[in-house]
């Protein structure tokens, strides 16, 4: 079974309702946000699945992002929406994750609170791209700790010139330890085009920048993880950068044998 974690969906309009219920008094829950997508984002979209599942993959995961926090009054789940739009295949299953950026404001709270679980409940991964010491060091220690909103995954913005903080040991022994795992999206290391909906913060570069970038920030991530608790997901926003599992294995061997873990 071959699994990529990491495929970015398009940015979408969200329509706000402007229909408000009449019953009942009191305070009246935000009405429910129209998702659109257009014809040829759904079309890429469509594309990029058959070529994963022709790859050989059997499950992936769309990938929403949110920069900041998730906002209660705003936030809007765009991948159910998504899935009841996209055609049906008996060859490959369908995972929802959420990744949340983080940044200065984000060290006041991400939104993962037990007033919120009914936003976070529809999606079975919740994946953390800290870009600052504090943000990292909040995610390392604090939301990888066991409870209905886990942070699964701690994704790395692997193609800035420089990492805004250190992968301090005892920070990441402390993740692995509660269960999280690291994250290294290849496309990076293409050069690939990176997914808008990351924000400058985490964006990074591309082209043969953003590979040097990619690579001296995945050798970084094996040597302080000793190559354990990781996993190498796409992260690709077009067809063009998509690999095989095959060629996704022999890119991680090359970062082992890189740090001399292999």
């Amino acid at each position: 079974m071959y699994i990529d974690l990491n495929v970015p969906v398009p940015q979408v309009a969200t329509i706000q309702s402007t229909q408000q219920s009449k019953k009942g008094k009191g305070k009246q829950p935000p009405p429910p946000a129209n998702v659109v997508f257009t014809p040829g984002q759904l079309t890429e979209l469509e594309a990029r699945v058959d070529f994963l599942s022709h790859l050989g993959y059997t499950v992936i995961a769309f990938n929403q992002t949110v920069q900041r926090k998730v906002e209660p009054k705003t936030h809007v789940n765009v991948l159910d929406p998504l899935l009841a739009q996209l055609r049906k295949r008996t060859s490959i299953a369908y995972v929802k994750r959420l990744t949340i950026v983080l940044d200065e404001e984000s060290e006041k709270g991400f939104g993962l609170t037990s007033s919120n679980a009914s936003l976070f409940s529809p999606y079975d991964l919740i994946a953390l791209l800290p870009t600052t010491s504090g943000s990292f060091s909040l995610a390392c220690l604090t939301h990888t700790l066991p409870s209905p909103l886990t942070a699964h995954i701690i994704s790395l913005p692997l193609t800035l010139p420089r990492l805004a903080f250190n992968l301090k040991h005892t920070l990441v022994r402390t993740a692995l330890k509660n269960g999280a795992i690291f994250e290294i999206a290849y496309a990076g290391s293409l050069g690939g085009e990176h997914d808008p909906s990351l924000g400058a913060s985490a964006a990074g570069e591309s082209g043969a920048s953003g590979k040097r970038n990619w690579w001296a920030g995945a050798r970084e991530v094996v040597r302080v993880t000793k190559g354990k608790g990781i996993i190498v997901t796409s992260g690709a926003v077009n067809q063009v950068n998509l690999r095989s599992p095959k060629d996704v294995g022999n890119l991680y061997v090359l970062c082992l044998v890189s740090e001399g873990r292999f």
